[in-house]
């Protein structure tokens, strides 16, 4: 039986990848922050806090490990010239050296596998450039950089990719999404008329996971309903 470790499993799109994980009779190891859940029979959760906490619970974790997803992230949008050095230094932090340290601390036990997949987490506005992005889009530049650059290093045993979405409804962008109006108007700039669920990114991240994309490294994936892509 395989063993995963999703960092951030808790809610939204992190939580929708550990019930799919769940469903296919793996074993997962997930984290929270705030918002504890129960174990299940293939499901174990840990207290975690990227910003703060120890890695402690990597001991309870198994030696061997095929899959590494990094859920954590932040949507901090304001005009460039108003961010402090404090708001970006926490947003690298939680988004770029949370997902570093992991890697580092698993690497072994995802070497042991010899066909493992780290999945981490960019958005559309890397590449898309929006205004009042540019925190977030700095932190996740960083990400799409961590991504190739691994990817290469460890190759041919341990594959790296990440996912790139659009506004999606979770938790996370509640405040983008928090009234009738906000939710038609992402959905009309979008070609497909609609905005993402967290399901739609879980299903890019278990392909990513699983041997069907055995022959896919280096990838940035962007599920954004063709926002990135169509005009």
């Amino acid at each position: 039986m395989k063993n995963y470790v999703i960092i951030g499993g808790s809610s939204g799109i992190g939580r929708e990848v550990v019930k799919n994980l769940e469903n296919e009779n793996t074993n997962v190891f997930s984290t929270y922050n705030s918002k504890p859940i129960n174990d299940s029979d293939f499901v174990k959760y840990f207290k975690y806090d990227v910003l703060n906490d120890s890695t402690d619970f990597i001991e309870s974790l198994p030696d061997e490990v095929h899959g590494l997803v990094y859920c954590p992230g932040s949507i901090n949008l304001k005009p460039f010239h108003r961010f402090s050095d404090e708001e970006f230094i926490d947003d690298f932090k939680l988004q770029v050296i949370g997902a570093t340290k992991i890697i580092q601390i698993l690497l072994p036990r995802l070497k042991k596998s010899r066909d493992a997949s780290i999945v981490l987490f960019s958005t559309i506005a890397v590449k898309n450039g929006f205004k009042f992005h540019s925190q977030v889009s700095m932190s996740k530049g960083a990400i799409e950089g961590l991504t190739k650059s691994l990817s290469s290093e460890l190759a041919p045993h341990i594959r790296v990719n990440a996912v790139a979405p659009s506004l999606t409804n979770t938790e996370l962008a509640n405040k983008f999404l928090n009234t009738e109006e906000k939710v038609k108007l992402q959905s009309d700039i979008n070609p497909l008329k609609r905005i993402g669920e967290p399901k739609d990114i879980a299903d890019a991240v278990i392909f990513l996971l699983s041997e069907k994309s055995s022959w896919v490294t280096g990838q940035i994936l962007h599920i954004d309903g063709g926002y990135s892509a169509i005009k």
